[in-house]
């Protein structure tokens, strides 16, 4: 499997752009006070499905053979790329199955649910979900689509990237979140090609640290849980593309607690009148933990996802209220 290149991620532009409108980057004043830098959002929260991966759907999905769209696609997914390949399904005309973790964030399901794909539920949470895919569903018709291994995923989702460079010619830093990494390989391989001097930067949860420390090993590693309320970064092991290409992209990978991931959350809340789930708020909530490395940096932060499970908000407001 060939990974990406920057002409994928061109070619992948009239694709998306297509179907879905360029995502705002906003310089929010009171989060580059509160960061001391320069401060953007990448508005990926903007999406139609509330988050970045549905890039990487149009892209995958658009590109199917006849033979593919007529054999349907299926994924596994805590919400976001669940809710990209349905989304993309449906604009398409390609049946798509779905399967999730039980008690997943109902909302994410739901928004699945609504886009017209079959939903399955099964295991305690994304790899266990996905272990019952890839041993009780593949069957060599359907097209799997992996959420990491699959090159035209990355490829779209990179045109966020494209979409930066094009308003913010120079930035210092990126900060990407890491679910299974398409984002984050994405992102980079546009900077290395673009602006060699923009640093990249994935932020994981504490709790879900398998992806920072197979980045850190250069060998796949997996942890015995991964217990964090930011579903979009909840994973017990990494993907190999993404991994690979991560070696040559990612110049840091930063771990962040969920006390933290919810103060960021309000931050965004407060300063940018923004709902954002976990993973969307873990770039800020890195920055914030780190503050004397970013001071008076231009900095961006992908807000990858909005599609906050209501239920966590109450804690989120709570924390906020003590700052």
């Amino acid at each position: 499997m060939q990974p990406p290149t920057f002409q994928d991620v061109q070619k992948a532009v009239p694709h998306v752009r297509q179907v879905l409108s360029p995502t705002p980057l906003y310089e929010w004043p009171g989060l580059s006070l509160l960061t001391g830098t320069n401060f953007y959002l990448k508005h990926e929260n903007y999406q139609p499905v509330g988050a970045f991966k549905v890039r990487g759907g149009i892209n995958l999905v658009g590109s199917l053979s006849e033979a593919e769209r007529q054999a349907g696609i299926m994924g596994c997914s805590t919400g976001n790329h669940g809710q990209s390949l349905a989304y993309a399904a449906r604009k398409f005309g390609v049946k798509c199955t779905i399967v999730v973790p039980k008690n997943n964030n109902p909302d994410k399901v739901r928004a699945i649910k609504l886009l017209g794909a079959e939903i399955i539920e099964q295991g305690e949470d994304f790899d266990e979900a996905k272990q019952y895919l890839e041993q009780e569903l593949v069957d060599g018709k359907r097209r799997y689509v992996h959420s990491g291994n699959e090159p035209k995923l990355i490829a779209g989702v990179g045109t966020q990237a494209i979409e930066i460079f094009e308003k913010l010619k120079t930035p210092d830093v990126i900060v990407v979140p890491v679910g299974m990494g398409s984002g984050v390989c994405g992102t980079g391989i546009v900077a290395r090609h673009l602006n060699p001097s923009t640093e990249i930067i994935g932020v994981g949860a504490e709790n879900a640290p398998a992806n920072q420390l197979s980045w850190k090993a250069g060998s796949m590693q997996t942890t015995e849980s991964a217990q964090t309320w930011a579903e979009g970064v909840a994973t017990r092991s990494s993907a190999e593309l993404t991994q690979e290409i991560m070696k040559s992209v990612v110049d840091d990978f930063l771990l962040v607690s969920e006390d933290e991931m919810r103060i960021a959350a309000y931050h965004i809340m407060k300063e940018t009148h923004n709902l954002v789930e976990g993973a969307g708020a873990a770039a800020l909530a890195a920055i914030l933990k780190n503050k004397d490395r970013f001071q008076g940096k231009t900095v961006v932060a992908v807000l990858s996802g909005g599609n906050l499970n209501l239920a966590e908000l109450p804690e989120i407001l709570r924390l906020g209220s003590q700052l």
